[in-house]
């Protein structure tokens, strides 16, 4: 085999860390990657990502989530995951899934997910919502750039290259806005042009918003929802994340994904408990 076949062929590093592996009609197992992680737990949305790719080997004829409402049971770690699935409805246009993934016998995420086809849907967007206005790539603060201890704290940060908008970025040197909001580019380190997969792992990768209000430490995820809405474009993608409301402990941060076409390609709601002190 040439040497461009064999490039041809190799996964990408996003498609490695996302792959599963079948032990039944209903069952897989998936190799988590520590290196996908946030202060020592493995972050949400790659979990969304295997979990997707799960429910994609299973759905030959929806391959692609439409909607994908998670809870998160407990912190998963680098290493073994188990993941069960059950079809509950199968239309003709799209199947409805519940997908449970544990370690160790230990439940760690449960969530109910509807399969379809991206590109089958029909191209009739009526929208209000506006793309965020942002600086170039080259012009915005890459998160790469962090101070050591942040990027060992979060190894995650290396999987993508991530660039902030300056003007929301004050928190990296103790200037955070306060007005709950954080935006900027996204792509995958590896170069992989964006699909599904990717972008559910997109909603959950940014910093939390919670820093724009000047609340450090990581925010764990109790619930969140993802809403899919069309194939992405080849390029960057464009992220919005913020917050409205803060209470009980707990807050909601909405993420909005666009393509480079500019349409609105994903969307979710997340509930999360403020940051630890």
């Amino acid at each position: 085999m040439s040497q461009t076949n064999v490039n041809e062929t190799r996964l990408s590093e996003f498609a490695s860390a996302i792959a599963v592996e079948r032990q039944s009609e209903t069952s897989f197992s998936a190799e988590l990657d520590g290196e996908w992680s946030v202060a020592g737990a493995v972050n949400g949305g790659y979990l969304l990502s295997i979990a997707a790719q799960a429910l994609r080997s299973n759905s030959p004829n929806s391959p692609d989530p439409l909607v994908l409402s998670t809870y998160y049971l407990g912190p998963s770690r680098g290493g073994r995951a188990d993941i069960t699935t059950r079809l509950i409805h199968e239309g003709r246009s799209s199947a409805t899934f519940a997908v449970d993934m544990a370690q160790n016998n230990a439940p760690k995420i449960t969530a109910l997910a509807t399969m379809g086809s991206l590109g089958s849907l029909p191209d009739d967007v009526e929208t209000t919502a506006v793309p965020p206005e942002l600086p170039d790539p080259e012009q915005c603060i890459s998160i790469a750039e962090a101070p050591g201890d942040f990027v060992e704290s979060a190894p995650l940060v290396k999987r993508y290259d991530m660039r902030l908008d300056p003007e929301t970025a004050g928190f990296a040197v103790g200037r955070p806005s306060g007005r709950g909001l954080l935006q900027g580019w996204i792509r995958l380190a590896d170069g992989t042009e964006p699909d599904a997969l990717s972008l559910l792992a997109f909603l959950d990768a940014f910093p939390p918003v919670m820093f724009d209000l000047g609340r450090f430490n990581w925010a764990p995820t109790m619930e969140l929802t993802a809403h899919l809405r069309s194939v992405p474009a080849p390029g960057w993608i464009k992220a919005k994340l913020y917050t409205r409301n803060i209470a009980g402990g707990m807050f909601e941060e909405d993420c909005e994904l666009w393509d480079s076409a500019g349409r609105l390609v994903a969307q979710s709601r997340q509930l999360a408990r403020q940051p630890r002190s």
